[in-house]
């Protein structure tokens, strides 16, 4: 006690034993706040990675799969298919695959990891219609010089397939290629690339 008869022992055990509460009300009080901005279950799974199984996809097949609420479609290429790609080049917006729409491993005339297989999202870069497969090498009405890829039906666009954009058609991007990478032969990870070569 001081002299002038007021005991500040027991001011001070009320003032820490009220911080102590008053801390221990804004943990709880904060803590549902922000677990509210932390995606659902719903939203994390919807985003998680997907697997693709190619086993029994045969040459010149498209498998599709649902990643991140987008079709991702897996093509396997003959090696006709492949050998096309390079003298398309002259008829390309972006032959090169300069622009970002896919992972570094992917930047490259296949605009994949194993030339004879694509991963990419089917979603027109125009305004995101859905393109048709169209994989012969065929006179079509929209070009006489086909030589087999995507035509979108809404606008006209036309990819070649390694998803590359035409030059003179809606479409401003090549189709994007999405993170991926080979958990086994047989395998894909679609929306996960840590760890691929």
């Amino acid at each position: 006690m001081s002299g002038d008869g007021v005991d500040t022992s027991k001011r001070r055990f009320l003032i820490a034993a009220t911080t102590v509460v008053g801390g221990v009300g804004a943990v709880y009080t904060a803590v549902p706040f922000l677990a509210s901005w932390m995606p659902s279950e719903r939203a994390k799974a919807a985003g998680a990675p997907v697997e693709a199984d190619i086993s029994k996809l045969e040459d010149g097949q498209m498998i599709r799969v649902q990643w991140r609420g987008k079709p991702v479609w897996v093509v396997k290429r003959t090696e006709e298919m492949v050998k096309a790609l390079p003298g398309l080049n002259a008829k390309l917006r972006d032959p090169e695959s300069v622009d970002l729409q896919q992972p570094e491993y992917a930047q490259n005339v296949t605009r994949s990891i194993k030339p004879e297989i694509l991963v990419a999202v089917g979603i027109c870069t125009h305004l995101g219609c859905s393109p048709s497969f169209v994989p012969e090498a065929l006179p079509q009405p929209y070009d006489a010089e086909w030589k087999g890829g995507f035509f979108c039906p809404c606008h006209g666009s036309k990819f070649d397939l390694s998803g590359r954009v035409y030059q003179g058609v809606p479409a401003p991007l090549n189709l994007e290629v999405p993170p991926h990478k080979y958990i086994s032969e047989s395998l894909i990870l679609i929306g996960d690339d840590r760890g691929a070569a």
